[in-house]
C-alpha cells in the first residue's frame, strides 16, 4: 500500500547543495498545498562526506523511504548514486551527475575511482530508466558551477508532482537575488537535458 504521492532520494556529498535541494522541494510542496516530509541523514556533511535526504511529498506516515521504494533517485555524484541504488523503485527513475567529486584516497593514488560505465551498469540494472548527465557542465554553461544543484533541480521537476511554478518561487526564495539569472538558466538546462 502507498503511503506518499512521490518518493524521491537526494545523494551526494558535503558541499554539493542536497540539503539545499530538500529544502526548495519542501517549500515548494508546501506552497502547492501538499504535504511534506522529509529527512536528512548525513556524516560529515561540511567536510565531503555522503548525505542522504529523503524526501516524500503526499506523504501520510514516516519521512524515510524504504529500499526499492523511491521514485526518484537523484543523484549529485556518481559514486553516490551507486552506494544508494538499493533506495530506487525498479519502476524508478535516476537522474545522476556525471561528474564526480574525488575522495582523498583517489586524490593521493592511494585507490581509483570507477569508470561512469561501471558505476552505471549496476543502476541500469535496478531501473532502465537511468539518466546521466554533465549537470555541473551545463551549470558551468549557466555562469556559475555552484548551480549543479539547480540544474539536478530542473531535471528533477517533471519527475514530481509539484509545479515548475512552485518550485522556481521557492528556489528564488532561498538563493540569492544577485544568482537569480543564472539559476534560472540552470533549472532551464536541467529540464531539457532529460526531455
Amino acid at each position: 500500500m502507498r503511503t506518499s504521492d512521490c518518493d524521491v532520494v537526494i545523494v551526494g556529498v558535503g558541499g554539493q547543495g542536497v540539503i539545499l535541494i530538500s529544502e526548495i522541494i519542501g517549500k515548494a510542496a508546501l506552497s502547492a498545498g501538499l504535504s511534506v516530509r522529509g529527512v536528512e541523514t548525513h556524516g560529515m556533511a561540511q567536510r565531503g562526506g555522503s548525505v542522504i535526504n529523503h524526501i516524500r511529498i503526499g506523504c501520510r506516515y514516516s519521512a524515510m523511504i524504504s529500499l526499492g521504494g523511491a521514485d526518484v533517485l537523484l543523484a549529485m555524484e556518481p559514486a553516490e548514486a551507486l552506494r544508494y541504488a538499493t533506495y530506487l523503485s525498479p519502476d524508478g527513475i535516476a537522474l545522476v551527475n556525471t561528474t564526480a567529486v574525488l575522495p582523498v584516497t583517489v586524490t593521493t593514488g592511494q585507490a581509483s575511482y570507477p569508470a561512469i560505465e561501471e558505476i552505471l551498469a549496476p543502476l541500469w540494472e535496478a531501473s532502465s530508466r537511468v539518466y546521466p548527465m554533465d549537470a555541473t557542465g551545463l551549470a558551468a554553461e549557466a555562469g556559475s558551477l555552484q548551480a549543479t544543484n539547480v540544474v539536478m533541480l530542473g531535471a528533477l521537476a517533471r519527475h514530481i508532482p509539484i509545479g515548475e511554478e512552485a518550485l522556481l518561487e521557492a528556489l528564488f526564495q532561498t538563493v540569492p537575488a544577485r544568482f537569480l539569472e543564472i539559476n534560472r538558466k540552470a533549472f532551464e538546462l536541467g529540464k531539457i537535458e532529460v526531455e
